[in-house]
This record gives structure tokens, sequence and C-alpha cells, in this order.
């Protein structure tokens, strides 16, 4: 299946310049959602991994489900202010300013695999500070998987020192 055509383009969004790609479309469709599920998740059903962690928000719908898929654990990872136990952070530069990722400390045991995943790959930032938040709490990076990624903008960088696929790239 193409997932591509189930993925809409919008221009100027959410400000002139920017070509959003949204994926509510492809969501809405019950046979290229579970092909994108299925296409993430075969890529590491082979593989020992414990966890799946994703960000919030678009990052859970994905990673709830690849999780469930994997019949492994899913860790939520918030912003700050958001998880109501103990937790570690990280804090992290965006464009203009910084941000703070949060996960409760005992989200996962220490040596645990954990499988990253997210809807896009953009500048790669918010992926970094979240792999950073699992080891800080004893997890190891298995992979990090993508439903989009955006190329041009050079977000392997960040992470390059992690497996990583996407399923689309632009």
């Amino acid at each position: 299946m193409d997932l591509e055509k189930h993925i809409r383009s919008i221009p100027d969004w959410p400000k002139k310049g920017i070509l959003f790609y949204d994926i509510t479309t492809l969501l809405a469709d019950k046979d290229a959602f579970t092909t994108a599920v299925k296409a993430i998740s075969d890529k590491y059903r082979n593989k020992k991994i414990d966890y799946v962690a994703a960000v919030e928000a678009r990052g859970f719908i994905f990673g709830a489900v690849v999780a469930a898929n994997l019949g492994v654990g899913f860790v939520p990872i918030r912003k700050k202010g958001k998880l109501p136990f103990k937790t570690e952070s990280v804090t992290y530069d965006l464009e203009y300013g910084t941000d703070t990722l949060c996960v409760h400390i005992d989200a996962v045991k220490k040596g645990a695999n954990v499988l990253m995943v997210d809807d896009l790959l953009a500048t790669g930032g918010t992926m970094a500070a979240a792999c950073k938040l699992i080891e800080k709490i004893g997890g190891k990076i298995e992979g990090i998987a993508f439903l989009i990624e955006l190329k041009d903008l050079n977000g392997r960088e960040k992470i390059k020192n992690y497996n990583i696929s996407t399923l689309i790239q632009y």
C-alpha cells in the first residue's frame, strides 16, 4: 500500500512557507493505519524489545498501538508538569527557546530494550531529548521508528548513533 497517498499536504500551515503533512487522513483510513502500524512493528518483531516509548501527542497514537502489537509495555514521555509521580527530565533547545520532557523514574527496568516511536522526524531535537531521557532512567535504545522523515531538515544527525527506520521520506 502506498501510504503517502493517505497523507494530506497543507501549504502555509501553521505559518507561511511551511508545508504541513497531515496524518489524520492516514489515521482515519483503517487499512492505511493498520498497514503503517504493522510495517513499524514488523521491523522490530524479531528484536528483543521490552518497551515502546513515545512523546506526546501524535507519538502516543503510533507508540501505544505498536507496543500492543509487539506485546510489550508502553512508556509515555510528556511535557513538564503532566506526570503524577516522581520524574526524570531533560531540557532541550527549540528553534525559539527551550522545552522540557519528563518520564516517570520507574518507567523502564534498568537495562531494558526500548523502541522509540514517533510520527515525524523533522529536526531531531525532540527525539534526541527523549532518547537521552530513557537512557537517564536506565533504558537501552534498541531503535527509533518514524512514520515520516523530512530529509531536508537533517534530523538524523541529532540521533545518528541509533538505529533509525522510517516508512515515508519527503
